[in-house]
């Protein structure tokens, strides 16, 4: 169990009936809290945006707000007002929803505060750092009523809701299997000593919840992604998209009621570093009537299929259904039918931004109050981000692991069950009243 402490953010921020009024002329008011790589993505969307203000931006390092500002400014936007502390910007009445771009670790608190404070949430994936906290969001989101949008952004592209489509007309048959492709290179990070912060970074909000730890350079700055303490490695940075269309494209449920198993095994192959997560993977998922495999390579590989482009990585998912297989990339569809493998159809990508029409979704719920269309509510980002978690628990306990649906838990595995959540560090804690 977790230590549940009361952090107050502002003295009414807890309401459960804390409601954000939007605007008269119906703009949306938004807080980005992370202005790393994704948070600069959603500036991008949010500044092509005629029906969005920018009210904060907030950030651990000073020189990440102070670009973010003149992106702003030079914009032709109103300067926004600029925080080192989330909590703060949660006091703000005037933010009518957050961006939530931390690095992985704060995603599931950062979310809870802000809807705890009436916010609603656009965070981006993985949903959680942990299974636990999959569930502590849903239950807050639902308990607060607001909207909590992941950032799977493919439920949101034509092309591949076109092909999920497609799979449900049985183009393909009994649709029975998935494949995650994760074929993304990632060069040795190598090593570095401890060091002092950079001036005016808050390096003790950087870790926030995860445990204390002396400043390394590469522990900050998108390389977080590959230690456990604030990271989930490949699998939950770029694979997490990939399982989420595997989950969509089966059907399978927004719950782990169907699952059975999970294995995984691989390694930090090749390289000698500091990095701790696998830079190879391979995981089964076995449901009642359904299987996903997934690979994660972070060396050079080949090309599977027509996944990916020619000369670049191979990131997709290749559906098999008992006439047929589907394969799928962010720019492509191909439909094969027969024993000699007729392409029979394809459909591709021809939006401008994988991004954009995904906050939009976000933000038309956010005028509505209507969660159940989100194509990404925290039910469906946050199972599929457990299944990334369950794959890399095996990979760290070193064994297949048998799921208790009733429990929500491993069978016999006080090991693996250990890893499913973990005590956050003091004052980062979790509002008492969840």
């Amino acid at each position: 169990m977790r230590r549940r402490d009361f952090i107050p953010v502002a003295a009414a921020s807890l309401s459960l009936g804390a409601q954000s009024i939007l605007g008269a002329d119906d703009r949306v008011s938004v807080a980005i809290v992370g202005l790393g790589g994704r948070g600069n993505d959603h500036l991008t969307e949010y500044l092509n945006m005629s029906g969005v203000q920018i009210a904060a931006i907030c950030d651990v390092d000073p020189v990440a707000i102070e670009k973010a500002q003149g992106r702003i400014v030079s914009g032709g936007r109103p300067a926004a007002r600029q925080f080192s502390d989330m909590r703060r910007v949660f006091e703000l009445g005037e933010v009518d929803a957050v961006s939530m771009a931390t690095p992985n670790h704060w995603h599931a608190l950062g979310a809870i505060w802000a809807m705890g404070a009436g916010k609603d949430v656009y965070c981006e994936k993985p949903a959680s750092h942990d299974p636990s906290e999959s569930r502590l969001m849903l239950e807050a989101a639902r308990k607060y009523g607001r909207m909590l949008q992941i950032g799977t952004q493919s439920r949101s592209l034509p092309h591949k809701m076109e092909a999920v489509a497609l799979l449900r007309s049985g183009i393909i048959g009994n649709v029975y299997a998935a494949k995650g492709i994760c074929y993304k290179r990632r060069k040795s990070i190598g090593h570095k000593p401890d060091s002092e912060a950079p001036k005016g970074v808050d390096w003790d909000a950087f870790l926030g919840p995860a445990p204390s730890r002396p400043f390394n350079e590469l522990r900050f700055k998108y390389n977080w992604h590959w230690f456990w303490d604030t990271g989930n490695g490949d699998l939950g940075n770029q694979g997490v998209h990939q399982m989420d269309v595997a989950r969509w494209g089966l059907g399978l449920p927004d719950h782990h009621g169907t699952l059975r198993s999970v294995s995984a095994s691989g390694g930090k192959l090749v390289y000698v570093d500091d990095q701790e997560t696998p830079n190879t993977l391979n995981a089964t998922f076995e449901f009642q009537d359904k299987e996903i495999t997934f690979e994660v390579r972070g060396l050079v590989a080949e090309r599977i299929g027509n996944i990916g482009p020619i000369r670049g990585n191979c990131i997709g998912n290749i559906f098999y259904g008992s006439d047929g297989f589907l394969e799928l990339d962010d720019s492509v569809y191909r439909v094969y039918q027969g024993d000699d493998r007729k392409l029979i159809k394809e459909g591709r990508d021809h939006t401008k931004s994988e991004t954009a029409p995904h906050i939009q979704n976000f933000l038309d719920a956010v005028k509505s109050r209507d969660y159940k269309s989100l194509r990404a509510d925290i039910a469906i980002g946050g199972t599929s981000a457990d299944l990334c978690h369950f794959a890399n628990i095996s990979y760290r306990v070193g064994r297949k692991l048998v799921w208790n649906p009733r429990e929500s838990g491993w069978i016999g595995d006080s090991g693996a069950n250990g890893l499913m959540g973990r005590h956050n560090r003091s004052p980062y804690v979790w509002p008492a009243s969840l």
